[in-house]
């Protein structure tokens, strides 16, 4: 554990705080023990961002709502908080349960994810809001929010997660074109509701697409429950 504190420039008063962090569900688990990372989780995800949120409104006082909601979004996204996790190499840290370990967890983005808001949360309850900051403003400033690689598809699952408590749902709509140079199309919608068409040169390109739409039609409009 002392070389993660190495790398993030923060040394735990309480090592227990750290390694709870560290610990998956499937290790505490396997060892019949009650403390793991979720509780952590749940907390850092919010320190993160408030942080995150804080930081852009200083940042870009031109901006309007639309574009900090989207930039925070791509910041704190799943994917975007593996990179960082892998770039500091959590996954060598957490502690897993056998199965997990050998299906490759240590790898997985969500386990990565998780882990990164939960040490999150074990400096902020360790040390404090200040000491939190210094460990997530280095890493904002280290990316250039217009050049991030949006993950325009898991941006609006999360959302829609937390609105309707499922995902949406994807259809493909059609392919034109020559076999060499096709264009897909496709349909993202939740029950009967369509939030978005988008097109591109592959299916991956086309669901992202039809997302990044969805996700300027959200950004304007609700969707009620009895709509799908």
């Amino acid at each position: 554990m002392s070389s993660l504190e190495e790398v993030i420039g923060y040394k735990f008063r309480d090592k227990e705080l750290l390694l709870e962090a560290l610990t998956h569900k499937s290790h505490a688990t396997e060892r019949g023990v009650l403390r793991h990372n979720e509780r952590l989780e749940f907390l850092g995800d919010s320190v993160l961002g408030l942080v995150v949120s804080y930081y852009l409104f200083l940042k870009n006082p031109a901006e309007d709502e639309g574009f900090l909601s989207k930039t925070k979004s791509a910041l704190v996204s799943r994917a975007n908080l593996a990179r960082w996790a892998e770039g500091i190499g959590l996954g060598h840290h957490i502690h897993l349960g056998a199965g997990e370990h050998l299906s490759g967890g240590s790898k997985r983005h969500s386990i990565l994810a998780n882990a990164m808001e939960a040490v999150l949360g074990a400096v902020y309850l360790d040390g404090g809001l200040p000491n939190a900051e210094k460990l997530v403003i280095p890493w904002l400033e280290s990316q250039a929010p217009e050049e991030l690689d949006i993950d325009h598809k898991s941006i609006l699952q999360e959302t829609i997660q937390k609105t309707h408590k499922r995902p949406p749902d994807y259809e493909l709509m059609g392919e034109t074109g020559p076999e060499h140079e096709k264009l897909f199309t496709v349909r993202v919608y939740l029950g009967k509701k369509t939030l978005g068409l988008g097109s591109g040169k592959n299916k991956k390109e086309a669901q992202q697409a039809a997302a990044k739409n969805a996700l300027d039609y959200l950004a304007t409009h609700n969707v009620h429950k009895h709509e799908c």
